[in-house]
């Protein structure tokens, strides 16, 4: 039975590769620039959360729980259909 295989050089080299790196004129290793990019969904839910801890929102919010309390709060049997349909629609 064979474990090592006695011609397999392809890790050592690599590993020996790293080594190698070029050395600028100051003694210090050239060093690329690290980059960030952010998706558009991440933006999205960024600025999504951004509203969620405005003022305004914050406003809105407390009226529409006074309005639940007192039993003011009233939605439409056909706003909320057309919410479930179209949520539906999406899957």
């Amino acid at each position: 039975m064979r474990i090592n295989e006695p011609n397999r050089v392809g890790m050592i080299n690599a590993y020996n590769k790293t080594g190698n790196n070029q050395v600028g004129k100051s003694g210090k290793i050239p060093m690329g620039k690290d980059e960030v990019n952010i998706s558009t969904e991440a933006l999205e839910m960024q600025k999504q959360v951004e509203d969620v801890n405005s003022p305004q929102r914050r406003e809105k919010v407390e009226q529409l729980k006074k309005q639940v309390e007192e039993g003011r709060y009233h939605v439409s049997s056909e706003r909320i259909a057309d919410k479930l349909l179209s949520f539906w629609k999406k899957l």
